[in-house]
């Protein structure tokens, strides 16, 4: 009999564009609400997952101390397998932050969003989602990047900002 614990896939949300609506009269992005729920729900998701807000955050704002908050959740979390949605401008650093807190028994895959799910089919959101479900499922111990249906490993990761894709460092 399998372990659910150890299927379980524990999802902590941290803001970024993953999570940003649109203000029609200003033109600003903001955040409400995490999509993470209706995301599963579309992608007919059946994995079991441990959902958990930590932050709604743009990634340009995160300090060490949000690092550390995540770094604790992901520490405390009963589950192997951990996903973090995260902004992309500093997604390398918090991970490589993660990394260096050296956690034990986790293969934690953080991966976001250049175009807002809320913007509908034009969102990678949606994709990158259900790349770092995949990922999270079958890569070692250790911490990733989750992008553009790649993964990378943390200390060899950058995002291109010509291009807007990540590639290998």
């Amino acid at each position: 009999m399998s372990n659910p614990i150890k299927e379980t896939i524990q999802i902590f949300i941290t803001g970024g564009t993953f999570d940003k609506e649109y203000n029609f009269i200003t033109g600003e992005l903001y955040f409400k609400d995490t999509h993470m729920h209706d995301m599963m729900s579309r992608g007919r998701c059946n994995l079991p997952t441990d959902i958990k807000t930590l932050m709604m955050i743009d990634s340009l704002g995160m300090t060490e101390a949000e690092r550390q908050i995540i770094a604790y959740n992901c520490q405390q979390s009963p589950h192997e397998n951990i996903i973090i949605t995260h902004g992309t401008d500093t997604m390398r650093e918090t991970g490589q932050y993660l990394a260096k807190e050296n956690i034990k028994g986790k293969t934690i895959v953080l991966t976001g969003a250049m175009i807002p799910y809320a913007f509908g089919s034009s969102s990678d959101g949606f994709f990158n989602l259900g790349s770092a479900i995949a990922f999270a499922q079958v890569l070692t111990e250790g911490v990733y990047v989750c992008m553009n249906g790649r993964y990378f490993d943390v200390n060899h990761v950058e995002k291109n900002r010509s291009t807007g894709y990540f590639q290998i460092k």
